[in-house]
């Protein structure tokens, strides 16, 4: 029986626009996961820069109640991305404290106290389980959410230019992209002593009320310091709260945080999240012959597109997200990378592959059920 991946469900978004907390949604997702072995959630599945940690977890606990009678005792492993990078910080550190050598590609372990506790006890007889900052489905095929990516974009995005601010900070050598040999490599506890603290910043703002109807604490981060009262342009929700504003690029560039490019098509959006995580794929020596991700809400490689590759021949494959995105939906899910609704599968033999429970609904059905109509 399969393995099933799924990722950026951002429950408890404050735009409300995640889908399964929709009870219609949440049965196209169990229909889709009938009879599989186990269940990886990759990243972003908790919303937890939208509203206090308690709100969000609460607003997510009838997913994992049904979750957990849906699977029948299938055990789930839980991935955690950057918008819930918090349900790992206490762990990682635990790890630091008790001198355990640096994260490799795969970690485990039971949760403990606290939040993933919590989502633990209501999957019922379903056992949660952490990795991170990825797992191995099977000898040849590695999941990871994707965050690390960030590192290695030309986009910019505010997590890109946070994290080449705390790498100027720190001193470290900057991983942006470019070629990649011996003195470049890199390690996943680098990625995460750059990372790791834009992510806390965001999930502190969260925690001290900093939501308002005007969107994330990262796209009101960027308003307060841009010159004008408006972002000109958002990153079209691929990361999100990624805001570009008036002179960023140059600016950017100019500070040593990038280098960017100004091009925010969505094409280029597409071409520089591949060509990142292709860059972590090689950066952390990942020896796959598939490499699933999420974070860029960008599913593919759809069946008009070539299979995307990493300099390494590593195929690649997006989950995509449960985030209704109607400004970058076209009018049928065939020419919707960003349509929602993706499930990965991972059999025992043969090349992972993509199913899309909600292939089916039209533009505005989805927009219908998407409201609660």
């Amino acid at each position: 029986m399969p393995t099933a991946i799924i990722s950026d469900l951002h429950l408890g978004s404050g735009a409300d626009d995640d889908l399964l907390r929709r009870p219609g949604f949440r049965e196209a997702l169990w229909e889709a996961l009938a009879g599989v072995d186990a269940l990886v959630l990759l990243g972003d599945v908790v919303e937890l820069r939208d509203r206090p940690l308690v709100e969000a977890i609460e607003l997510a606990t009838p997913f994992f109640e049904e979750l957990g009678e849906a699977l029948d005792g299938a055990p789930v492993v839980l991935v955690p991305g950057n918008h819930d990078h918090h349900l790992v910080e206490a762990w990682l550190e635990r790890r630091r404290l008790d001198g355990a050598p640096p994260l490799e590609l795969e970690q485990r372990g039971l949760p403990e106290e606290g939040p993933v506790r919590t989502l633990d006890d209501r999957l019922g007889r379903s056992e949660l389980e952490l990795a991170y900052p990825g797992i191995w489905i099977r000898p040849g095929v590695y999941a990871t959410h994707g965050h690390y990516l960030d590192r290695h974009l030309t986009i910019p995005t505010f997590e890109r230019l946070g994290v080449a601010a705390v790498e100027r900070i720190l001193g470290m050598q900057p991983v942006g992209p470019g070629p990649v040999g011996p003195s470049g490599a890199v390690a996943p506890e680098q990625y995460e002593r750059a990372q790791a603290p834009v992510y806390a910043f965001l999930f502190a703002l969260a925690q001290a009320g900093a939501r308002t109807e005007a969107g994330s604490p990262s796209a009101r981060v960027w308003a307060a310091l841009s010159p004008g009262d408006t972002p000109v342009a958002r990153v079209r929700g691929w990361l999100l709260g990624a805001v570009a504003l008036p002179g960023a690029v140059g600016v950017a560039n100019r500070l040593g945080l990038g280098p960017v490019r100004p091009d925010l098509s969505p094409a280029t959006i597409s071409r520089a999240g591949i060509a990142a995580i292709g860059e972590v794929v090689e950066r952390l020596g990942i020896e796959a012959d598939h490499l699933i991700f999420g974070h860029t809400h960008r599913r593919g490689p759809m069946a008009s597109e070539a299979a995307w590759l990493a300099g390494t021949g590593t195929r690649l494959l997006n989950t995509g997200s449960w985030v209704h995105s109607p400004s970058l939906l076209g009018e049928t899910a065939a020419e919707s990378p960003y349509w929602p609704g993706t499930v990965g599968l991972v059999d025992d033999a043969g090349p992972p592959r993509l199913i899309h429970a909600l292939d089916k609904l039209s533009r505005e059905e989805l927009a219908r059920e998407a409201s609660g109509g």
